[in-house]
C-alpha cells in the first residue's frame, strides 16, 4: 500500500514540475461571463464546465489558475487572452 502511494506521490510531483509556469486569469469589471468562458474554452482548451467553474471562481475570488505548463505554452494562452480583454499574469509555479 505504501509503494502505491509513493508512486502515485512521486508522479504527481514529476507532473507539477514538469509543468513550471502558471497562468492566472483575473476579475475585471468589464468583461461577461459568457465571454471570459469562450475565451478559457477557445484559447485555454477548457471544457464548458471548467471555464464556467474559473469564471465563477475569479468572479468571487478575484482571481484563479486556469492553466499550467511550459513557457512557451502559457506565454502563449497569456498573450491570446490579453488580446481578447482578459487581464491575466503568467507566474512561476
Amino acid at each position: 500500500m505504501a509503494t502505491i502511494t509513493k508512486k502515485k506521490t512521486e508522479s504527481k510531483v514529476d507532473e507539477i514540475l514538469s509543468k513550471p509556469f502558471r497562468l492566472d486569469l483575473h476579475n475585471d469589471d468589464f468583461n461577461s461571463f459568457d465571454w471570459v468562458i469562450t475565451c478559457l474554452m477557445k484559447i485555454c482548451e477548457h471544457e464548458q464546465e471548467q471555464a464556467n467553474q474559473c469564471a465563477h471562481l475569479v468572479h468571487f475570488r478575484g482571481k484563479c489558475d486556469v492553466k499550467y505548463g511550459d513557457y512557451e505554452t502559457i506565454s502563449t494562452m497569456k498573450d491570446k487572452l490579453q488580446s481578447a480583454g482578459l487581464s491575466v499574469t503568467m507566474e512561476v509555479n
